[in-house]
């Protein structure tokens, strides 16, 4: 089991980035798969979730700008990043469990694997 991720990069405020994540491996499709982000000094948070259903969480801080999606039939993870500020500055990983996403949704302990991480740096 191997998540890929590919995209991120560098911008300037208000630039846009799509980050992607394959899932190789999986017999089935992860019941729930979230992105998540790490800034240097800080703790790991959860940016977006979404589950087999669809169903999606968003941070606060990242509602309406940010939009998670899924393509099963490619098993890619999407994460569509608009109006990007330097707040957004950080590496970011997606990650994949077969548990529910219910009650969990941004608990990074609760997922089993994680992609390899990839650098978005937003300029003023």
């Amino acid at each position: 089991v191997q998540l890929v991720q590919s995209g991120g990069g560098s911008v300037h405020s208000g630039g846009s980035l799509r980050l992607s994540c394959s899932a190789f491996g999986y017999i089935y499709s992860p019941r729930c798969m979230g992105w998540f982000r790490q800034a240097p000094g800080t703790e790991r948070e959860g940016v977006a979730a979404i589950d087999s259903a669809g169903s999606t969480r968003y941070a606060d801080s990242v509602k309406g700008r940010f939009t998670i999606s899924q393509d099963n039939a490619k098993n890619t993870l999407y994460l569509q990043m608009n109006s990007l500020n330097p707040e957004d500055t950080a590496m970011y990983y997606c990650a994949a469990t077969y548990k529910f996403c219910s009650g969990f949704w941004f608990s990074t302990s609760s997922y089993d694997n994680w992609g390899q991480g990839t650098q978005v740096t937003v300029s003023p």
